[in-house]
């Protein structure tokens, strides 16, 4: 069987849970940091001039006397959202892959809960047409959170207003991004700096607006400042309805493995719903984060790009495997959702084809990861960081045993990147494509293998284009 659009008809609908969740805890904390009425302009410093502190001290777990509590309404909302969530494989908020095409190809397979690209709160309450389009979404996207960048009260609120307008289930804020474009302007991780500056910002947004907010943060600014407990703890009495943490430093980008024992503890240690996140690519590896470290949810953002079935994997408890003509008719039916969504004239194509080429940069490493072979190896290693070759010897694969066109699908090479990408969107059907790269294989393959072969550490800077 082919996986095209029948395919995906064919996945759609199976429910199946993991075996092993977590069971729901109080969700419902009303206690909210101080100052949740500051002036709607930027969050006034930290009084103590404090950033990082001891994990002994508890000053930012204590809340406030005078702490407003949400209303009855907004804290029914939390809970609501939290019970969508509970279980739940996310789809991370990504840079330039949170397109929505892309996103509407995960909820075909079995996304049931999607973000938005990281828009800033101040250019898109000016309209700007780029962020505008990140409150789009598809018609499959039954939960849909929209991430933004802020540090001010009043945009968030602004921007919050925004994504309930356009149909977002929450909004989140982004904590996380390490890239300096954010960072300089005191955005993304910069705001780890100072947790109690930023629950009252947090605290500020949540009050205002009519959806909850999440806030997506990593571990700390580097391996030396630590501070996830107090960050977590401030968000929770400002009031976040979730706290998805990436077990990583801003520093530390996605290099080395993320961190999950920090996670866990603040999942044990905290009332205040925590989503992990980070190195996830396998249905067994989403079952262990979920089972041994307490969240409500896991969250994947590189998985998915490498093998966007990872959902259905997830709620069928199995690897699928697509062999290599359904891969090609997986990829197809992206090429189709941008040609709905950017139009299929020359217009459409040089906007698509600014995501379609880094999509395949992605989807060439995939690798088929059978748990009897991989599940011993993803405890000391992630298996998303693990560097295997176009041939796999663990599976008994040799280069020779493999298809032209499974060794193209499988080719790091840039040149092949383009190519595939301008043959799938030149075919008209599923069956001319898979004679186009059949035909393209057999004539360049060898060529590409031979011109690429990027180190990891090459191909994981890319990635670090991802902004949370």
């Amino acid at each position: 069987m082919r996986w095209g659009c029948g395919a995906l008809q064919a996945v759609q609908g199976r429910q199946i849970l993991p075996k092993a969740i977590t069971k729901p805890k109080a969700f419902l904390h009303p206690v909210r940091a101080a100052s949740a009425h500051a002036a709607p302009n930027e969050v006034t410093e930290d009084s103590s001039g404090a950033g990082v502190k001891n994990h002994s001290q508890q000053d930012d777990r204590q809340p406030s006397p005078d702490s407003q509590g949400l209303s009855e309404s907004q804290l029914q909302h939390n809970a609501a959202l939290i019970s969508r969530l509970q279980g739940k494989l996310i789809l991370a908020p990504l840079t330039k892959g949170g397109n929505v095409p892309f996103r509407r190809l995960c909820a075909s397979f079995g996304a049931d809960a999607t973000m938005s690209e990281m828009s800033y709160a101040r250019n898109l309450i000016k309209g700007n047409v780029v962020e505008r389009t990140h409150l789009r979404q598809a018609a499959n996207e039954h939960c849909f959170g929209v991430q933004i960048a802020t540090k001010q009260i009043d945009e968030g609120i602004a921007a919050g207003e925004l994504a309930a307008e356009a149909g977002a289930a929450w909004m989140d804020l982004n904590c996380g991004c390490p890239i300096y474009e954010a960072t300089r302007r005191g955005l993304g991780a910069a705001l780890l700096r100072k947790p109690t500056k930023l629950g009252r910002l947090v605290a500020g947004i949540a009050e205002g607006i009519p959806i909850p907010l999440t806030v997506k943060i990593r571990t700390g600014e580097s391996a030396s400042k630590i501070n996830v407990m107090q960050v977590a703890t401030a968000l929770q009495n400002a009031g976040a309805a979730a706290v998805t943490i990436h077990g990583r430093t801003m520093e530390q980008r996605y290099k080395r493995a993320a961190d999950w024992g920090l996670v866990q503890q603040a999942a044990h240690q905290l009332t205040v719903p925590i989503i992990g996140n980070g190195d996830v690519l396998t249905f067994y590896e989403a079952n262990r984060r979920m089972s041994e470290h307490g969240c409500i949810a896991v969250m994947t953002g590189r998985g998915a790009l490498i093998k966007p079935w990872l959902f259905q994997e997830y709620k069928d408890q199995r690897e699928l495997n697509p062999s290599t003509l359904e891969r090609v008719g997986i990829y197809y039916q992206l090429v189709r959702y941008m040609k709905e969504h950017f139009g299929d004239d020359a217009k459409g194509r040089k906007k698509a084809f600014y995501f379609l080429p880094w999509h395949c940069n992605f989807f060439c490493r995939y690798r088929s990861l059978p748990e009897e072979t991989y599940a011993t190896r993803s405890l000391q290693q992630p298996l998303i960081s693990t560097r295997v070759e176009t041939a796999d010897e663990n599976l008994g694969e040799s280069l020779d045993s493999l298809s032209y066109l499974e060794r193209l699908l499988r080719c790091e090479s840039e040149a092949a990147h383009e190519h595939l990408a301008a043959a799938l969107w030149d075919s008209d059907n599923e069956q001319h494509a898979v004679s186009q790269l059949e035909k393209l294989a057999g004539e360049h393959v060898p060529e590409w293998e031979a011109s690429a072969a990027p180190s990891r550490d090459e191909r994981e800077g890319r990635i670090d284009e991802n902004r949370g």
